[in-house]
């Protein structure tokens, strides 16, 4: 398999885990949503995998939300065959975000709502409707553990702020409960490098906007790993010989990406803020205390989106919390599949005493 920015090829991932567990997509229809923007999405839909066997009690539900640049195939690098999620062990439920080409986006919607239309999506709108899925396909009452990376991390803090008593543990790795004005500012920037591209047309492109989507990817990677990995040269774990041929990879992967797509999930990541609904109307530390799930939150010591400080005034106000910081040059990467085993081992150990814990 050959590497690239994440740790093992995507598609070298893909091919493993579809030849081992057999992926099979599914769709839920949502029929037309109303969003928390007030706008209508029509007949939106959330695509999805499942893996094992739902218990007959359905107290063995594990959620993977997707993060942002993820899907249900990227999520599996986070379980398997003896490790703490377990399909032979839990019924592990794999959601697309709206906006990654899965679940409804740009890319994939009718007019009115396609492409620059697409109407902003929060993760208030995302929790709500898999909450709908897990209730009406599957009767799911309670879940075990809500766990995800980055953006798949903010969707379990939302997910145990919007249903405190559906959800009795979540892990969140390298996220946080809402975006700081520094990570809003990050996005800023990457979002400009696409959209100055003359082909991008206010969305309205009629072939790829290639350069956009490498400045975008140029400028994402200097925001990814950390100074010290850039310094240490750790680049070449990934199989890089020079910064160069790591960023050419980011632009490569990037070229495979829908730029309407990637600036709805953007979106949805700036607005991205547990309080911000008619729960808890923006009072941030109410909706922290609100959380009755046991939490573990994992961070990255030099992750430059979500930085422990940010989770550190989070756990403060959650009721049964607890920071968990790794030290690792890697940045934000550090979670993903492949590219540190001592973290892997570090996740699965924390996700482990969650599903071990008596929690009733």
């Amino acid at each position: 398999c050959t590497k690239h920015k994440f740790g093992a090829s995507r598609t070298c991932l893909q091919l493993k885990f579809q030849l081992v567990m057999q992926t099979s997509l599914k769709h839920f229809q949502l029929g037309n949503i109303e969003l928390l923007s007030g706008k209508v999405l029509p007949d939106a839909v959330l695509a999805y995998s499942t893996y094992g066997e739902l218990s007959s009690d359905k107290d063995n539900v594990v959620l993977l939300p997707t993060f942002y640049t993820g899907s249900h195939t990227r999520n599996e690098g986070f379980f398997g065959t003896g490790r703490a999620i377990d399909p032979a062990k839990h019924f592990v439920i794999s959601v697309n975000m709206f906006g990654n080409g899965f679940s409804s986006s740009p890319s994939n919607s009718a007019v009115p709502v396609n492409g620059p239309y697409f109407p902003e999506i929060t993760l208030y709108d995302n929790v709500q409707c898999q909450q709908r899925l897990l209730t009406e396909e599957f009767g799911i009452e309670r879940i075990r553990l809500v766990a995800g990376w980055s953006m798949a991390g903010c969707q379990a803090y939302h997910w145990a702020a919007q249903f405190p008593e559906m959800v009795e543990a979540i892990l969140p790795f390298c996220a946080s409960a809402r975006t700081s004005p520094h990570n809003y500012v990050f996005l800023e920037g990457v979002k400009a490098a696409l959209m100055a591209d003359q082909k991008f047309q206010g969305g309205q492109y009629d072939s790829t906007p290639e350069a956009g989507l490498k400045a975008f990817a140029r400028v994402y990677a200097g925001w990814a790993f950390s100074q010290s990995f850039y310094r240490e040269g750790l680049f070449r774990n990934l199989g890089f010989e020079t910064v160069e041929d790591l960023l050419q990879d980011w632009e490569a992967d990037h070229l495979n990406w829908d730029a309407n797509n990637l600036l709805a999930k953007l979106r949805t990541w700036q607005t991205a803020d547990i309080s911000v609904n008619p729960l808890y109307g923006g009072d941030f530390r109410l909706a922290l205390s609100a959380i009755q799930a046991k939490t573990i939150v994992i961070a990255c010591s030099s992750d430059l989106y979500f930085p422990p400080e940010d989770n550190k005034l989070e756990v403060c106000h959650m009721q049964n919390a607890e920071l968990r910081i790794y030290d690792s040059p890697w940045g934000h990467c550090v979670a993903s599949p492949g590219n540190v085993p001592e973290f892997t081992r570090f996740l699965d150990s924390a996700i482990s005493e969650l599903l071990e814990t008596d929690l009733n």
